[in-house]
């Protein structure tokens, strides 16, 4: 009588532990497919404004003019989490790669890289939060190379 026993018993210690167990990997699975979510959306974003820079750059270029900005059509929100986007330069000041990112529990961030002769305009403006309502990117042409930059803007009021 005891093997019948002992074997409802271990039966029952082991669909106990995979009552307990189980739950762990699923949540770990589920935040690991969140981050990745989140670094694809900001991966298309620091790719969207850096494409952007850079086609700001090429028209400037080509219409000789001295400014051309352009309005970014961005998301106000990734997965319902704040972002910021910046400009990052080396210490000439040349632009080395737009990056995407939020502070939340864990950093989370992805990188576009930017193609080479544009530099950082420190002054305009390197970094805006993604929920800003209106954000522009620029180009400023002059006798010491292209300048780019990124920078928050209020909404006309009409």
């Amino acid at each position: 009588m005891a093997a019948p026993t002992m074997g409802h018993l271990i039966g029952m210690i082991a669909l106990v532990s995979l009552i307990f167990v189980l739950p762990i990997f699923y949540f770990s699975i589920v935040d690991n497919v969140a981050v990745e979510m989140k670094e694809r959306e900001l991966k298309e974003v620091a790719d969207y404004v850096s494409n952007s820079l850079w086609n700001l750059h090429i028209l400037a270029n080509s219409s000789n003019s001295v400014l051309m900005t352009k309005k970014l059509d961005l998301p106000s929100s990734i997965r319902g989490s704040t972002y910021f986007v910046e400009i990052v330069p080396d210490q000439e000041g040349s632009v080395q790669y737009v990056t995407a990112y939020m502070n939340v529990s864990s950093v989370v961030t992805a990188t576009s890289l930017v193609f080479p002769g544009l530099k950082a305009d420190n002054v305009t403006g390197c970094l805006i939060e993604g929920s800003a309502s209106l954000v522009v990117a620029g180009c400023n042409l002059n006798s010491t190379g292209s300048y780019v930059w990124i920078k928050e803007e209020q909404l006309p009021i009409s």
